[in-house]
Parts: C-alpha cells; structure tokens; sequence
C-alpha cells in the first residue's frame, strides 16, 4: 500500500515536472495520469533504442515522456 502511495506521489512530480516544460496548466489528477502513463512511455522508448534507465536517469526518463504524451495530445486534441 505504501508503495502505491509513493508511486502516485512520484508520478504526480514527474507530471507537474513536464507540464511546467511544456506550459501545460493541470491539476493533481491531470498529473498523476500523465506522470505514470508518461514514466511507462518514456521507458518503453528508452527499452527499444538499449537505454536501460535507472536513478537519476529514470525520472528524466520518465519526464521525457510525459513531455512526449503532452506534445502528442496537443496534436491529436
């Protein structure tokens, strides 16, 4: 349970993270979704082209692709 909880919380930073690089406004929930769903992007990418991203490295990750979700729902919506 409590590292659901921890997981929600870090997902939440990395969301708020890439909605600030993106000037993109949300609340907590907007980004909670988008920290998670952009961690899981950003990893698979990273996966594909050999990247094994641990520490540090995984939150850029994980930033990187919540950036990568922001710029493709701008497009898509």
């Amino acid at each position: 349970m409590l590292s659901l909880l921890i997981s929600l919380i870090i997902g939440a930073l990395i969301g708020w993270a890439a909605g600030k690089i993106m000037g993109s406004e949300g609340g907590l929930l907007r980004n909670v979704i988008l920290g998670v769903v952009g961690s899981a992007v950003g990893h698979f990418l990273a996966g594909l082209i050999g990247i094994s991203a641990v520490g540090v490295g995984g939150y850029i990750v994980s930033v990187a692709g919540a950036c990568l979700v922001i710029f493709l729902v701008r497009k898509l919506f």
